[in-house]
């Protein structure tokens, strides 16, 4: 299926249908995404969904069995890795241990028989704007972890590629310098605007860094949307209990005149609650956040099974209906406490889902969610 390339180079890259199999095994399924210029697009995913190998496919490391394949409107589906106008960053480094940090940014540039002038000066533009300047002597051995995934960045970056392919860059990373390493990666976005793709399987990467977020499970694209589509309206229970730290608690409720039952209660929905359309039996998904403490009239009075304090917030677990539930709430509580404790539900917040096929349910009956 061919792509217009008259009215889709505003794209940075585009698939249609693509597929991959080895053999009778089926890794992706008929994935459709179309991404903008300048965009930050992360695919994301449990361990075994596919983002990496259709990261490879993007790349041209991985022949595709079906499909098509374009990046700035040209179809690449056929064409090798080197004519893709791409650059890499992987998950390991891949640095050369015997070169100088200037001459690992600027080997690819030695390659294509740069003149000296031109490479050393777009060398050090970049060492600038990756804030490794004053490392350009160094050998990788003398370097931190973060320092080595700057040069590896920088060495894609000198390519100046339609491009950019991310591979769970930060996974060599301690927690500390992930998240410093996440921050820089965003500036740098932010400065160069360039069209990147990044897999990783962290959700609190992809909220923090994406423009859009691809979710996949199984070689299957569950939702694409911007990380606050994402976590306000999941498309599914997957996504629901996969994007979220703490994720979206999840319980079975039945639809009743007046609002939802769960374990024997009743959740009072309001005057603007209609009942019509909606099945009798759904799943009711709450953030943990959308939890309150309440001193007056509360929704629901628990036994905390487990408190844990965070420092500006603490996390409630306990039990409805058979089910372990999460609050995050302000504030620091006694973690020996099994004194009850109120909570009410902000309403306007929670998501319904099919209880059959765990799609989100939309429309007029559960504009609550919409």
């Amino acid at each position: 299926m061919a792509l217009d390339t008259m009215t889709n180079n505003r794209f940075a890259m585009q698939t249609r249908k693509l597929v991959k199999s080895y053999g009778a095994v089926h890794v992706l399924h008929d994935i459709d995404i179309d991404m903008a210029q300048g965009e930050f697009l992360v695919l994301v995913g449990p361990s075994g969904c596919g983002k990496s190998t259709l990261l490879n496919c993007i790349a041209g490391l991985e022949h595709t069995s079906g499909g098509t394949f374009m990046i700035g409107g040209r179809d690449v589906t056929q064409e090798p890795p080197k004519d893709r106008d791409i650059a890499m960053v992987f998950q390991s480094y891949a640095l050369y241990p015997t070169m100088t940090v200037a001459e690992n940014i600027g080997f690819g540039m030695k390659i294509r028989k740069l003149p000296r002038a031109e490479i050393e000066a777009k060398t050090r533009e970049v060492a600038d704007l990756l804030q490794i300047g004053h490392l350009l002597d160094r050998q990788p051995s003398q370097l931190s972890g973060g320092q080595r995934q700057r040069v590896a960045m920088g060495r894609a970056l000198v390519r100046d590629p339609k491009l950019f392919l991310f591979d769970e860059p930060l996974s060599n990373l301690d927690a500390k310098l992930r998240v410093e390493m996440r921050a820089e990666i965003k500036k740098l976005h932010k400065r160069t605007k360039a069209s990147i793709v990044y897999v990783t399987h962290d959700q609190i990467e992809a909220m923090t860094l994406a423009s859009r977020i691809v979710v996949l499970k199984d070689g299957h694209v569950q939702q694409i949307g911007t990380p606050q589509q994402i976590y306000d309206t999941p498309a599914n229970t997957f996504v629901a209990d996969f994007m979220g730290s703490p994720p979206m608690n999840l319980i079975a409720a039945n639809v009743t005149e007046h609002g939802l039952a769960v374990d024997g209660m009743t959740l009072d929905m309001g005057p603007s609650w209609s009942s019509t359309g909606l099945p009798q039996q759904v799943t009711l998904g709450i953030r943990p956040e959308h939890f309150a403490l309440s001193a007056g009239a509360a929704d629901l009075t628990i036994t905390p099974v487990l408190i844990e304090n965070t420092g500006a917030e603490s996390y409630i677990v306990f039990d409805l209906g058979g089910t372990s539930m999460t609050a995050k709430v302000p504030g620091r509580l006694d973690e020996d406490s099994v004194t009850p404790i109120r909570l009410s539900v902000t309403r306007g917040s929670l998501c319904l889902f099919d209880r059959e096929t765990g799609l989100r349910i939309t429309g007029k009956s559960a504009s609550l969610t919409s």
